[in-house]
C-alpha cells in the first residue's frame, strides 16, 4: 500500500467522502440506498460523535472511509456501533480497507466500544474478505433482508469484538 494516512474525519472531508458513497451507491454492492447524497448530508455524519476516519494518500486526496453509527438507541447497546467501510474504485485492492478497519476498531475500542457489527451483501466477495482479513466474523445470514432495484438481497452479518469482550472470547 502507498503512504496512506489515517485520520479522523474533518467537515472538508465531506465532498470527497460523497463521491466515495456516490460511486458505492451506484456500484450497487454495498448498500440498500439508491440516491446520491449531497456533502451537508454527509456533514450530518458527524453528529453521532462517533469514530470517523478517512484515508488520505502521499498527494493529500481522500481515497476511503470508515465510521460507526450507533447500534441501537436502546442504552443497554451503548457498547456496540455499526460500521460501515467505503474504498475509491482507484485505490481498491492495496489493503486500504483492512487498514481502514484496523484503525476503526482501535479508535472505537479507545471510546469504550466492544463491538462493531455490520451487515454485508452475500454477493459482495471483497468486503467479505477484507473483513474477515481484519478479524470479523461472519455469525449468520439475513434472508432476503431487503430489495435493491427489486431484487431481494441476503447479508451476511459480521463482527469483531473489541477490549474485555475479546478476551477469551471463543470463535466460531
Amino acid at each position: 500500500m502507498a503512504a496512506v494516512t489515517i485520520r479522523s474525519a474533518r467537515h472538508d472531508d465531506a465532498a470527497a467522502v460523497t463521491a466515495i458513497y456516490n460511486a458505492g451507491i451506484a456500484e450497487r454492492q454495498a448498500t440498500f440506498e439508491t440516491r446520491p447524497r449531497e456533502p451537508p448530508e454527509i456533514v450530518a455524519w458527524f453528529e453521532h460523535g462517533l469514530p470517523f476516519l478517512v484515508a488520505q494518500d502521499g498527494d493529500g486526496r481522500v481515497v476511503g472511509f470508515a465510521r460507526v453509527t450507533p447500534y441501537s438507541d436502546r442504552p443497554f447497546y451503548a457498547g456496540v456501533g455499526e460500521h460501515t467501510v467505503y474504498v475509491d474504485g482507484a485505490a481498491r485492492g492495496q489493503g486500504l480497507g483492512r487498514h481502514l478497519l484496523d484503525e476503526l476498531a482501535a479508535e472505537s475500542e479507545r471510546r469504550g466500544l466492544y463491538k462493531l457489527t455490520s451487515r454485508i451483501f452475500t454477493t459482495n466477495a471483497a468486503s467479505r474478505a477484507v473483513h474477515r482479513a481484519a478479524g470479523f466474523e461472519e455469525v449468520g445470514v439475513k434472508r432476503r433482508h431487503g430489495r435493491l432495484d427489486g431484487e431481494w438481497k441476503d447479508c451476511v452479518l459480521v463482527e469483531r469484538l473489541l477490549g474485555e469482550a475479546a478476551e477469551d472470547a471463543p470463535h466460531r
